[in-house]
Formats: C-alpha cells, sequence, structure tokens
C-alpha cells in the first residue's frame, strides 16, 4: 500500500511542479507549454534513468556507493560529449543525436574498462569501485584540458553545459532523450530476477543459473546508454543515482522488484523538486540543478562512508 502511496504522490508531485512559481498573463501560456512542461518531462527522464541505473549498479557492484558518478560513467559521458561540444561544434549544433553518440561512447569506454576489470578475478568488486573513481579523475583532467584549449566562447558553453541544467525551449531534448532513457531503462529493469539473485553473491547467483557476465555486461551498457543520454540532454548531473535508490531502499523495501520501479518514480519527482527549487531559489537568476544535486548529494555520500566505517 505503501508503494502506491509513495507511486501516486510521486506523479501528482510532477504533475504539479509547472505551475509553481508566476505566470504572467500575456506570457504565461507560452512560459508554462513551451518552457516549463518540457523541462518538467526532460527532468522526469533525466532523474528515472539515473536513479533506475544507480540502482542497479549498486546490486552490481555490491556496494552502496556506487552510481554513475562513482564508477566513472557520468565523467566518461561528460568527456565524449564534451569533445564534441568543443572540437566539432557544427556537429554539435545538429541537435542530441552527435552528443549523445559521443556521449554513449565515452560512457560505454569507462564501463567496459571496469567491467573488464570485475570479470579478470585479479580485483574485488571493491577495488572495481576504485578503479571507477580513479577513471573519473582522470577523465576529469581530459576534460578540463579540452576547455583549456577551445576559445573563451566555447570554454563558457562548455563550463555552463558541465553544471547540469535542465532549461530548454520546445521539446525537442524530450524527444531525443526518450528512446534511450526507454531503451535503457527497459533493458535494466528485465533483469530484475537476476540482479536479486546476484544480491547473495555470484556464487550464489550462479548456483540459481544466473549467466552473471552476460548481466553484467547488459546492465553496464544500458547504463551508459542512459546516462549518455542524459548527458546529451542536460549535462552531467551527479548524485541522484546514490541519492534515491537509498531513500527507496529505506523507506519502501530493498527487493530489487520493488526498488528499481519505485527508483524510477522517486527519481523523476525528486529532479523535478531540485529543479523547481533551484528555479526559485534566487528571483531573476536561476541556478543550476546540478550544482544543487550535488549540494545534496555530497553531504550524502559522507554520511553513507561514515556509517559504513562505523558497523
Amino acid at each position: 500500500m505503501r508503494r502506491w502511496i509513495a507511486a501516486a504522490a510521486c506523479l501528482g508531485l510532477i504533475a504539479l511542479a509547472p505551475q509553481i512559481g508566476h505566470l504572467d498573463a500575456d506570457t504565461g501560456s507560452f512560459v508554462l507549454w513551451q518552457l516549463r512542461v518540457p523541462r518538467v518531462l526532460l527532468g522526469a527522464l533525466v532523474g528515472s534513468t539515473l536513479s533506475v541505473v544507480g540502482a542497479a549498479y549498486q546490486t552490481l557492484f555490491e556496494n552502496p556507493l556506487a552510481e554513475p558518478g562513482t564508477t566513472g560513467t557520468m565523467a566518461g559521458a561528460t568527456l565524449g560529449a564534451l569533445a564534441v561540444i568543443i572540437l566539432a561544434p557544427t556537429l554539435a549544433s545538429m541537435g542530441i543525436a552527435p552528443v549523445a553518440v559521443a556521449a554513449f561512447l565515452g560512457a560505454l569506454a569507462v564501463s567496459l574498462t571496469v567491467s573488464a576489470m570485475a570479470s579478470s578475478g585479479r580485483a574485488s568488486i571493491h577495488d572495481v569501485l576504485l578503479v571507477g573513481i580513479a577513471l573519473t579523475l582522470a577523465s576529469g583532467a581530459l576534460t578540463t584540458g579540452l576547455q583549456v584549449q577551445a576559445d573563451m566562447a566555447a570554454t563558457f558553453r562548455a563550463v555552463r553545459w558541465s553544471l547540469g541544467s535542465l532549461s530548454q525551449v520546445g521539446y525537442a531534448g524530450v524527444v531525443g532523450l526518450l528512446p534511450l532513457a526507454a531503451l535503457a531503462q527497459g533493458a535494466i529493469l528485465s533483469q530484475v530476477r537476476a540482479l536479486d539473485a546476484l544480491v547473495g553473491g555470484e556464487d550464489l547467483a550462479h548456483a540459481q543459473g544466473v549467466d552473471v557476465r552476460r548481466v553484467r555486461a547488459l546492465v553496464l551498457g544500458a547504463g551508459a546508454l542512459g546516462v549518455g543520454g542524459c548527458v546529451a540532454a542536460c549535462g552531467p548531473i551527479a548524485f541522484v543515482g546514490l541519492v534515491v535508490p537509498h531513500l527507496v531502499r529505506r523507506t519502501l523495501g530493498a527487493e530489487r522488484r520493488v526498488l528499481l520501479p519505485m527508483s524510477a518514480v522517486v527519481g523523476a519527482a525528486f529532479l523535478v523538486t531540485c529543479d523547481v527549487a533551484a528555479r526559485l531559489a534566487w528571483s531573476g537568476r536561476e541556478i543550476p540543478v546540478g550544482a544543487l544535486t550535488a549540494a545534496i548529494g555530497a553531504p550524502a555520500l559522507l554520511a553513507l562512508v561514515l556509517r559504513r566505517d562505523s558497523a
């Protein structure tokens, strides 16, 4: 019953979000339908995708700190996307597709590296997460190098984009992201039973007939696709995949058949709520939603680390 109430509350919040804030009598219709509604739809797609990927990664890596930002997937996608934005602005101006392809390839390259390390047997799954963090730092250094080499105008665009924002005009971003998000979430949700088996460890999952390598490859590939699409649409938005699965796990249950779909619903409402707060927090100006999620997620990550150390 709690799950249905939570889902209804989240969907109601998403539906209400476009109406929050002042709407001028003359331009209200345009602002509502061409600015706020597509912005809310984009936020719901991004929030649900990042949350589902985060919940799946936490199971796959057997670590509650795993999410696209700590496994290197987000940083790889950011590097790929920025390479197109800065080095090939003509391609970037063609829409989300070229940037999404580059972001996907960057995320996939990091994901395959992490997957190869995980399947080699030479490192523990916790060491694999450290590899993801190292790849995040390396990708961040390359991203900074790209920004330094660009001209001032390109650098300014890249810096603004890298803060993560849902602001857009029209529905192009929503239409571009929708198939990528649907494919990524569908692929991960199809592995709910396999991920449930992995909770007991790889040996138990093998005993239950789960092809661990196939599941790992599918989840990492789908995660790269979803994160790449999200980064291409609105830039990197960190910590959503960390905060939301833990919130769902603590309030609604840890079974993957509950955790994964509810993470999608709560993640959508969470990011939309953060975006509304970012839009209204500073009159006359707008805080990038990526900055707000980082402000929420960094203390959450610290609290999780401290709790693990004291356990």
